[in-house]
């Protein structure tokens, strides 16, 4: 009422309706991103203003493309989206999960419970469904010699075509260089190899042909001597053998200084990327030199095939086989841009889900395994210690988490309540188990190779509970902002 005195314009939404309303909006997002989670998820198609399309069943894209309109809403997808900014994957666990939360969290409400005491068992439930992940984790060897099968098992689905060097997007600018070529030395350079004009307009007069012959020869003299410089040194490498030699320099090349480097033999690209420069230096060895002054091996890099391949309308140059393979190319074909988005964002996420795998020394036993197990540790331990209605928040927390394997069972179109009572069946006999999405039945997640990220599961446990009490505890929603007001 008081509200309403000081500004008439305001508009309230007290207690109950309040309460409701953020309900309602978890629920409401949690429907819309539900459908994608797990491998049997559809893809949502969202249409721009000026009729474009973008096809993706990535949560963090659609929570970043939509147009979500309900500050609730707006409030849970920020969350998630930085779920994602900070761990790489589990945008739609979050959106479920807090989904979840509330959901649980209104069966209470309406039965009489006070937010309060809900948000205290989220608190208790949290701390320990925290600890129980630390001793759920499943080590993994990294360091020099890592676990490559556990990291290949992380992000087997993920990663598609994966090229062991590098791939410039750009070719060579002449006819006669050769298109393929083995065991090459690489000189990464940043050397002008053309003709520069003066900066001072001047004209000049000649009494005869010679003369101008003789000037235009002067100009050339020095871009001709860093060619033979450069020549030389490929003499001097590749003298008595089978070996080859490859110019990448991020300046230009002229005509002339090309037909040079070709008639030696020499393949040469012009106006390479300077991220490919740093790339180069990382996977074949040696070092970018800015000068051919006092050149000598220990400048080349090494590798075991260069080749140049049209793909479409463009000319791209592989460089495979290389000595130091600290970075790498991933190329991405595809029948159409579509479905080469779809496959950029599934190699991210495999990438970070590999990174954190090293980063984290562990991971977690995936296909519902965790959550069917940590709701079960929950009711059968926690739930005892606490006093109180707050029980009733440890198990809604509990009842929450089992939101994932409900929604691997349901978009893989198997039977949700006879799913979880087998796996949980099997959980009481001590098995640890998870849900094989084609048939329905447990399986072992270890033996099938399906594992989540540690980091990315113990985000999604710390941040969903905090939101969702935050939301638990409004009692009103004022919308009485200075633009509000009628002008003056």
């Amino acid at each position: 009422m008081s509200l309403r005195v000081l500004n008439p314009n305001a508009e309230v939404l007290n207690k109950s309706a309040a309460l409701h309303m953020n309900i309602n909006a978890a629920k409401g997002l949690q429907d819309v991103l539900k459908t994608n989670l797990g491998p049997k998820g559809t893809i949502k198609m969202l249409v721009g203003g000026a009729g474009d399309l973008k096809l993706t069943k990535d949560g963090n894209t659609l929570l970043k493309e939509m147009q979500i309109q309900n500050p609730t809403a707006i409030m849970i997808a920020r969350t998630a989206v930085a779920q994602d900014d900070t761990s790489g994957d589990g945008t739609t666990s979050t959106v479920l999960f807090i989904g979840e939360l509330m959901k649980q969290s209104e069966r209470c409400i309406d039965e009489g419970t006070h937010p309060r005491f809900l948000v205290d068992g989220f608190d208790v439930a949290k701390r320990a469904c925290l600890d129980f992940l630390d001793k759920f984790k499943t080590p993994v060897v990294t360091g020099e010699e890592p676990d490559r099968d556990t990291l290949k098992m992380v992000a087997r689905t993920t990663l598609r075509t994966k090229v062991e060097g590098l791939v410039l997007d750009h070719g060579s600018r002449h006819p006669d260089m050769k298109r393929r070529a083995e065991n090459c030395y690489i000189l990464t350079c940043n050397v002008s190899l053309e003709y520069e004009k003066s900066e001072i307009n001047a004209g000049f007069f000649y009494s005869n042909a010679e003369q101008r012959e003789k000037m235009v020869a002067a100009e050339r003299r020095q871009v001709d001597e860093r060619v033979k410089q450069i020549i030389e040194l490929k003499n001097k490498v590749c003298a008595g053998g089978d070996k080859n030699f490859v110019v990448i320099n991020q300046k230009g090349i002229d005509p002339p200084s090309l037909d040079l480097l070709a008639r030696a033999g020499i393949i040469a690209l012009r106006r390479a990327k300077r991220r490919n420069m740093e790339r180069l230096v990382l996977a074949c060895g040696g070092e970018a030199v800015n000068s051919v002054d006092e050149l000598t091996e220990d400048c080349l890099g090494w590798a075991g095939l260069v080749y140049e391949h049209v793909l479409g309308e463009e000319k791209y140059t592989f460089v495979e086989n290389v000595k130091n393979p600290r970075s790498c190319t991933i190329l991405i074909k595809g029948p159409n841009d579509h479905t080469i988005a779809q496959i950029k964002d599934a190699v991210r996420d495999g990438l970070r889900s590999v990174k954190n795998t090293v980063e984290d020394e562990a991971v977690v036993l995936g296909a519902g395994a965790f959550e069917v197990a940590a709701k079960k540790h929950l009711i059968d331990n926690v739930k005892k210690t606490v006093k109180g209605r707050a029980q009733l928040g440890v198990e809604a927390f509990a009842e929450a988490l089992l939101v994932i394997p409900k929604t691997l069972a349901e978009n893989s179109g198997l039977d949700t309540q006879d799913v979880i009572v087998s796996l949980q069946n099997e959980h009481d006999r001590g098995l640890v188990v998870g849900l094989n999405h084609h048939s329905g039945d447990p399986i072992d997640p270890q033996m099938e190779g399906i594992f989540d990220n540690y980091s990315v599961k113990r985000q999604i446990i710390n941040s969903g509970p905090i939101i969702a009490s935050q939301l638990l505890l409004v009692d009103e929603v004022i919308r009485a902002g200075r633009n509000m007001r009628k002008p003056t």
